[in-house]
């Protein structure tokens, strides 16, 4: 049986950034993760796909953040059991917990964090009735790399960001983009779409709305499609090499939702006044698994969750110490490896 200080569910960005945030705290992180590698979504969605909204970065891949964050928790020496799914909890005589995985590994912990973020999930697909047939046939759901595309005639369906944000990336890739989408109006960032429009008066993406993906046709593989503006009627017939649907993702938290953790709308309610602690004292839930008033489903605010609930864990661990936070400038780094990042002196003596 693996033993740990902190279990976390959920090898995404936020459960990585808890395991930097235990440690500093000298609590010990061991991760289960269905997937084979770490990263969740951004290791095995989107990892080529930019992120704007983390602080200090103007812009990073995806897969860049793991391997940033990944390199961060290094000192930390964190367990991971990969590929297997989180099954069952068992709660023990001493207030602990077992976690047990569908392939039979058993996990003891004072502290479960979920991370799972959206759970498992399958991509919303377009009610076509010969989709199937043309699957890995000139039809994908999710962008891994996108130099597959390089040269190609690409059609993205969809009016939120991932379909704005990837019309933009492959517009420099591609041969050609174009893009549909069923409204007019976009649902994703501002500056997405205005850029989007920049790109469409450069001749760089076709844009068409409203109009909606009516058939899809080609031989051994897709070929092409027929598209239907659907505020006129007029058909438009569309060469193309690529159809990539991108109409979000159907999310399920899968064994986690029998717990007996309090759901609201497939995600785990939580005490966001103090330490995202769920109904079940010693459980916590953060990033986007969780829902409390407010919530906002940003990977920012996950890292600020994991902080938050390490400070609260290091309590129920050890209720009789008190911790005084040290930051990280004055007291440094200090890893399970025996590794020590020291903070300037000069540092150290200007906040002293």
């Amino acid at each position: 049986m693996i033993t740990t200080d902190i279990l976390i569910i959920g090898a995404g960005p936020t459960g990585l950034f808890a395991v930097f945030e235990a440690g500093l705290l000298q609590l010990k992180c061991h991760i289960i993760d269905a997937l084979p590698q770490p990263g969740g979504q951004c290791a095995e969605i989107y990892p080529k796909k930019p992120i704007y909204d983390i602080p200090g970065f103007p812009e990073v891949l995806a897969g860049e953040l793991v391997d940033n964050l990944m390199e961060q928790i290094k000192p930390f020496q964190p367990g991971f059991t990969l590929g297997e799914r989180a099954e069952t909890i068992e709660k023990q005589e001493d207030g602990s917990f077992v976690v047990t995985t569908n392939k039979g590994t058993q996990h003891k912990a004072p502290i479960v964090a979920i991370a799972g973020g959206l759970g498992s999930f399958e991509p919303r697909k377009p009610q076509l009735p010969n989709l199937s047939d043309y699957e890995d046939k000139g039809i994908v759901y999710m962008i891994k790399e996108p130099e597959v595309f390089r040269d190609r005639r690409v059609l993205i369906a969809g009016g939120g960001d991932s379909a704005l944000d990837w019309s933009i990336f492959l517009a420099d890739v591609a041969s050609e983009v174009t893009l549909v989408h069923r409204r007019n109006e976009f649902r994703g960032a501002l500056d997405s779409v205005e850029k989007v429009q920049q790109l469409k008066n450069q001749k760089k993406i076709n844009l068409i709305t409203p109009a909606e993906v009516r058939s899809l046709e080609g031989a051994e593989k897709l070929e092409r499609v027929v598209i239907e503006k659907t505020d006129s009627g007029e058909k438009i017939d569309l060469e193309v090499d690529d159809f990539i649907p991108l109409f979000g993702l159907s999310p399920k938290l899968g064994p986690i939702a029998d717990w007996g953790l309090e759901i609201e709308k497939n995600a785990i309610k939580v005490d966001n006044t103090l330490d995202y602690q769920t109904n079940i004292p010693g459980i916590y839930a953060i990033g986007d698994v969780n829902t409390y008033p407010g919530k906002l489903k940003l990977i920012l605010c996950g890292f600020h969750e994991a902080t938050l609930m390490c400070q609260s864990a290091y309590q129920r661990i050890h209720p009789d110490k008190k911790y005084v936070m040290k930051y990280t400038t004055v007291g440094g780094v200090t890893g399970f490896d025996g590794s020590k990042k020291e903070a300037p002196k000069a540092v150290v003596k200007a906040i002293e």
